[in-house]
């Protein structure tokens, strides 16, 4: 897809860290217009700082996804610097509390379901309207581990992100006959804050849990090239066909470019 994204404007939340400053450094590097949003100015301006350097093209949008007032005065004004925005991927996200759901801090417990949940809904509240307004529009939310699986100690991470892909079947389905897409992504093992997080509880999660956090810290996780590859597809003209669908990095997916977008949604059966 080498010049697609050239002139696109692509709003990524949650880019200051992680995946979400991973996928704005790379489609800036594919010539894309990238709104930087996240919380925090130090994470936002080194972001843009690394970008600037490659000779990309980003705006820093200092918002939390759970203010919709905020969240809607920086789309607003990415619309005004760049133009209507083409693409979204929705990366911001917080670990929450690690331990057993009944012990929990009900105050951190909402807060993960704010941000990794209510987030979503905001951001889709704030740019959706406009891509329907147009009849055009993609959308990327980072699912993650806990959409497919139970994470014991992880109970407010694992019910967020259930149904942020229960949210996205739904208004995919609203909104499909305006020509906007919307999907659910996991990524695949990556190494991030969150990988610390739970390596630091190492007295607290599964033997699972702890073996995954440290093949990650070891090998970095998924290559960055498998992710981007599944999201370049995903917000390109290539997948008009496909919405409301939980897509794996690991999965088959290259097989939905020229056929139907067939049975990944939060329904699906998992062996094992």
């Amino acid at each position: 897809m080498q010049g697609y994204f050239k002139g696109k404007n692509i709003l990524v939340t949650g880019a200051g860290r992680g995946l979400g400053k991973r996928f704005a450094i790379g489609f800036a590097n594919l010539g894309a217009r990238v709104g930087l949003l996240a919380r925090s100015k130090a994470e936002i301006d080194a972001a843009h700082l690394e970008i600037e350097h490659n000779g990309g093209n980003a705006l820093r949008l200092r918002a939390d996804v759970c203010d919709l007032e905020l969240l809607m005065t920086s789309v607003d004004r990415m619309r005004v610097q760049y133009g209507d925005i083409d693409a979204v991927i929705c990366a911001a996200g917080i670990l929450g509390p690690i331990g057993p759901f009944l012990s929990s801090t009900p105050r951190l417990w909402n807060d993960a379901i704010h941000v990794n949940l209510l987030g979503v809904a905001n951001t889709l509240r704030a740019v959706a309207p406009q891509m329907a307004l147009r009849r055009s529009g993609k959308v990327v939310v980072l699912a993650g581990p806990g959409a497919e699986t139970t994470r014991p100690c992880l109970s407010a991470y694992a019910a967020a992100k259930t149904g942020v892909v229960r949210l996205v079947e739904t208004v995919a389905e609203e909104i499909r006959d305006s020509n906007v897409q919307i999907n659910c992504v996991a990524p695949g093992a990556t190494y991030t804050s969150m990988t610390d997080e739970i390596l630091r509880a190492s007295d607290i999660v599964s033997e699972k849990e702890l073996a995954l956090a440290s093949q990650a810290r070891a090998n970095g996780g998924t290559p960055p090239e498998q992710q981007m590859d599944l999201l370049q597809f995903l917000l390109s003209d290539k997948s008009n066909h496909v919405s409301g669908k939980l897509i794996y990095v690991q999965d088959d997916w290259k097989k939905f470019v020229n056929g139907p977008a067939n049975g990944y949604t939060l329904r699906r059966v998992v062996k094992g």
